[in-house]
């Protein structure tokens, strides 16, 4: 292998290392937290193609929705609630149907939520060691999106639950069958369920920061 190739290598498992140890610290509980730290990066807010303030009000719900099922069930239920464009994702477990319908009662009450879509799992909460795995399959997927050269990763928001993959953003019909296409292939992901909001290739040139300025050289000779 080259030296190149052999730089490139330590690149993706450092930042499969860093995902995964960021999204291990979600999901001990702090993930309102890494979610501000993460989206509070000029970068991410630069490229992410929801507004700034959209960004901002999904942290909002998922914080809101988190605390407010929290308070009603306590330690009955396990669910993450995943905001993009004020569409929220539930994920996890609870004890029974009448605490499913006790969560999607409390999410699809909290302020500015578009949609709920439901993928709670009535059964008994899985192992650390389940978890853990999960979050490294998400750390891997985001990865491999980054290793696309005709993918925008930034765009595309992974939450990883037994091995179930989900995907949103605001993406065209071509990334969203080449973002399934990617994730499908990664090791550990079982299943790839897309949850995106689909938009036109015009759209999404609408969408695109405009490049930036180049700085105009002096002429030769010029003062």
């Amino acid at each position: 292998m080259s030296r190149t190739g052999k730089q490139e290598t330590v690149c993706r498992r450092a930042l499969v290392l860093v995902l995964a140890t960021a999204l291990g610290v979600a999901s001990s509980g702090c993930a309102p937290l890494v979610a501000g730290a993460a989206v509070g990066g000029t970068v991410l807010v630069a490229t992410d193609r929801r507004t700034a303030a959209t960004q901002l009000e999904d942290q909002t719900i998922e914080l809101k929705a988190a605390n407010r099922v929290r308070e009603q069930l306590g330690e009955r239920a396990r669910v993450n609630a995943t905001s993009f464009n004020r569409k929220v994702l539930l994920t996890g477990e609870v004890a029974s149907e009448a605490d499913r319908q006790t969560v999607l009662r409390i999410v699809q009450g909290v302020e500015n939520v578009a949609g709920v879509v439901d993928e709670l799992a009535v059964m008994g909460s899985p192992s650390l060691t389940a978890r853990s795995s999960d979050a490294l399959v998400t750390a891997r997927v985001k990865a491999a999106f980054v290793d696309a050269k005709d993918l925008s990763a930034n765009a595309i928001k992974v939450t990883t639950e037994r091995g179930t993959v989900y995907l949103m953003g605001l993406v065209t019909a071509r990334e969203a069958q080449r973002a399934a296409d990617i994730a499908r292939t990664v090791p550990g992901v079982q299943r790839v369920v897309r949850v995106f909001e689909i938009i036109s290739e015009a759209e999404l040139a609408r969408l695109q920061p405009p490049p930036p300025k180049q700085d105009q050289a002096a002429p030769a000779g010029g003062r």
